[in-house]
């Protein structure tokens, strides 16, 4: 996956901005006391741009429609419609929000509902906001939308002119598609619309032609770059007919226009392309009827949402926890090791409420199995599945125990991290810097990384992994005597 282009500064800026609601506009709150499979849910908006993710039919696009009929621009009736046949059940659907919006208070929220009642959808003094949704239908191949008929018949007669894109536009879906627009043109078509023209070598081509994640992208950002300060975007499944790493630089161009115009957007996803350059704080997971702050991969909702197909799930806080938990049971479990998935689920809390969900789930056919972190507020039980790391912070724990026997594996250590023998010295006296130097435990293998002369942080953690498993048999075997008892059951 590619690294972000986003500095971790620009997300720490924006979610404090956040904090101090420094914004004309921003849904802020969305309480949702009834919609569908929710009761009694809320999810804040932390941070400008926010995923939500979920297995199919988990409610995604629920929460994204409840999100957006805050605003007058929203019909209810766009994501709730309400059918003869099937409906009965929507009386005292209801959501709860609070909004920032300076004209109408300066200086507090305000407070705002959408509710069904009476076979209609009911909004109180209804704010106002420019929205724009783009919705799965945005894909649709021009050569399939009927608007565009008319292009195909002979005896079309087009006058507008076809012009250039507008620079900004085009600088920000280069990046996005990774390819040059600079001859790609737009013309006016019927009375509010438009249509594009390609360009490959010394040859044009229409819309018609256009792969629909190109078409669409180059539509957004249109408007999106059109769109006031403070607007609100809606978007449906982002990445859309998009390249994996096309759907990174598309979440990025959204964190840089929530910088540069103060726009919120939110929206729904399945892919880890799109997760990945924001913060934890941006990403709420629907599994259940239930709203989960916290990044999740994609393949950790699977196991989350009871969707694995091992004999063992195991959760824990997160990825640190993973990396070890995954080369302890890699190294005693053997052949049964790929009767195991380790899931990071983002915080002690939710591992061990995720765990307990799936152990009193008769319908989950796969065994569960919690490990909370040394330093976890979280109760071990062995009986109930919850085990706990040792020490305290779990990269500290690991990273002092292998410096306290470093004389008698400094050799392998040194040939582990993919340096030569003879720099051995180099690695005792970078590793004791570190130790003095550190404040952050997080980072600390990175840092021994570069030190000792670019290594990766993936190799340096595995090295030290390695050899704190060898020193410490008794705790993994004991690990992997859970593992295995739940996997033969």
């Amino acid at each position: 996956m590619p690294f972000s282009e986003i500095r971790d500064s620009t997300k720490t800026q924006l979610l404090e901005k956040v904090r101090r609601q420094d914004y004309g506009r921003y849904l802020f709150k969305a309480s949702i006391v009834r919609i569908r499979g929710f009761e009694g849910e809320d999810i804040t908006f932390d941070f400008p741009v926010t995923a939500l993710i979920g297995p199919n039919g988990s409610g995604k696009s629920a929460v994204l429609g409840a999100a957006g009929c805050a605003y007058k621009p929203i019909k209810p009736g766009t994501f709730f419609p309400k059918s003869t046949v099937g409906d009965e059940s929507m009386a005292g659907w209801r959501v709860e929000y609070e909004l920032i919006d300076k004209q109408a208070n300066p200086r507090q929220l305000i407070k705002r509902t959408s509710n069904f009642r009476q076979a209609k959808w009911v909004r109180s003094d209804v704010a106002d906001r420019e929205v724009l949704f783009f919705g799965i239908e945005r894909t649709v191949p021009a050569g399939e939308k009927t608007r565009y008929k008319a292009l195909m018949r002979s005896t079309y007669v087009h006058r507008p002119p076809l012009s250039p894109l507008d620079s900004a536009v085009a600088t920000q879906v280069e990046h996005i598609l990774g390819k040059s627009v600079a001859d790609y043109r737009v013309t006016k078509y019927g009375f509010d619309d438009s249509f594009l023209v390609g360009r490959s070598g010394i040859n044009n081509y229409s819309e018609f032609h256009f792969g629909a994640g190109e078409s669409s992208i180059i539509r957004m950002v249109t408007r999106i770059e059109q769109a006031p300060q403070n607007s609100l975007i809606l978007i449906e499944e982002i990445e859309n007919g998009l390249h994996p790493v096309a759907t990174q630089r598309m979440v990025e161009y959204l964190i840089d226009v929530a910088e540069r115009k103060s726009i919120q957007t939110i929206f729904t996803t399945h892919s880890d392309y799109a997760l990945s350059p924001l913060p934890n704080e941006a990403i709420w997971a629907s599994i259940d009827g239930r709203l989960r702050q916290g990044k999740l991969s994609v393949e950790a909702l699977r196991a989350v949402s009871g969707r694995v197909d091992k004999k063992l799930a195991i959760f824990v806080e997160d990825e640190f926890a993973k990396a070890w938990v995954d080369a302890i049971l890699r190294e005693i479990l053997a052949a049964d090791y790929d009767q195991v998935e380790v899931h990071a689920v983002h915080g002690d809390g939710n591992a061990v409420a995720t765990h307990r969900s799936h152990t009193a789930n008769p319908a989950i056919t796969f065994k569960s199995l919690c490990v909370i972190d040394g330093d976890s507020t979280q109760f071990e039980d062995r009986t109930a599945g919850v085990i706990r790391l040792p020490g305290t912070q779990p990269e500290l724990a690991v990273f002092d125990d292998v410096r306290e026997r470093l004389n008698e594996d400094l050799a392998i250590l040194t040939v582990s991290c993919q340096r030569a023998p003879e720099a051995q010295e180099l690695v005792r006296r970078i590793i004791d810097e570190v130790s003095r130097t550190n404040r952050d435990p997080h980072l600390i293998f990175n840092q021994v990384g570069i030190k000792i002369g670019f290594v990766s942080e993936a190799i340096v953690r595995g090295a030290f992994l390695a050899l704190w498993i060898r020193a410490n048999r008794a705790y993994c075997q004991d690990l992997a005597t859970h593992a295995r008892r739940l996997i033969e059951a």
